[in-house]
């Protein structure tokens, strides 16, 4: 049997494209890539919701807390193998007043959460890689979500990397920083990865992955 991996993720993982205002096709996105990446032993499914938080309630959208979801998802996709959880942009906006260490916070919820749905891991066992998103550019501020995302967001989400890597060890989870592949965001809304972005991403997870299981 296949290997199952969920990418649970926002609009980076749905593959939110800001040259078009619509998505990335099968053969740009991050996780289609994986899956080509990784062969015919792996099937990687797509989880990615645009304007998705850890745990947060959005009081303009519906339906974006991450917690909110989790359990469904990871029950509809049994068994599980692997989780990727790619999250924390969304919950920089001002609107949330969170920290980049509250928002890790909200991830630790998140994990615990899927930690404890015991019944969609194959064998019981859970296995989660926590990914810390590329960091919004400061620029952001002068484009058209800009007004919408508030003041401050950078600057956040430049924290969550050193937050994040706290929870992976506390929560027993395997960790990468997508930062250390991921060298620019695209020069439209500075907070959505580029083609090559999203290239590099599935490279290093590809490499990264069959060594988790």
């Amino acid at each position: 049997m296949k290997k199952h991996i969920v990418c649970f993720g926002d609009s980076n993982t749905h593959g939110y494209s800001a040259y078009t205002d619509g998505r990335f096709d099968e053969n740009e996105r991050w996780t289609c890539l994986l899956g080509r990446k990784l062969g015919e032993d792996y099937l990687v499914l797509e989880e990615g919701l645009s304007g998705r938080t850890t745990c947060y309630d959005d009081p303009i959208h519906e339906g974006l807390s991450g917690l909110s979801y989790i359990y469904p998802c990871l029950m509809s996709h049994e068994p599980v193998d692997l989780l990727v959880i790619m999250l924390g942009t969304n919950d920089t906006k001002e609107r949330f007043g969170s920290s980049a260490a509250c928002i890790a916070l909200g991830l630790k919820r998140l994990v615990a959460k899927a930690i404890a749905t015991t019944d969609c891991w194959r064998d019981h066992k859970p296995n989660i890689l926590i990914v810390t998103p590329k960091n919004i550019d400061k620029e952001y501020e002068e484009t058209a979500v800009g007004a919408t995302m508030g003041r401050g967001c950078a600057e956040k989400s430049q924290g969550l990397a050193a937050e994040y890597a706290k929870i992976a060890q506390l929560m027993g989870c395997h960790y990468f920083d997508a930062n250390t592949v991921v060298k620019e965001n695209n020069p439209i809304d500075y907070m959505h990865l580029t083609p090559e972005g999203h290239e590099a991403l599935a490279s290093a997870l590809a490499e990264l992955i069959p060594a988790l299981f």
